[in-house]
């Protein structure tokens, strides 16, 4: 895992200050003060790029759609092929979520 290089007392003080968050509207508090607004987007446009890669989307269809670069569309891929598991994990969950509230 290449997180194991950047493991320590700020990273951890960063993950656990996200748990933390209660709902919704903490976390778009906390990341409006934590990151710029291109920092959001491009985390949430990776997300969004691996929802559409699992779906099976082309590059070319995810890249109209999202703005994404190819660099980041393949970047994106070469986590689900060869990461952590963690897109697949979050997306799940976020689906199990819809359900739910439908």
């Amino acid at each position: 895992m290449q997180i194991d290089k950047l493991r320590g007392k700020e990273l951890d003080q960063l993950f656990t200050s996200i748990l933390s968050l209660q709902d919704l509207e903490e976390c778009y508090r906390f990341f409006d003060d934590l990151c710029t607004v291109n920092e959001i987007q491009s985390l949430a446009q990776r997300l969004e790029v691996a929802k559409m890669l699992g779906e099976g989307n082309t590059y070319h269809k995810i890249e109209t759609q999202t703005g994404a670069s190819t660099a980041t569309i393949s970047r994106v891929k070469r986590c689900l092929n060869y990461g952590n598991d963690a897109y697949k994990l979050v997306l799940d969950r976020i689906k199990e979520e819809e359900k739910s509230a439908e």
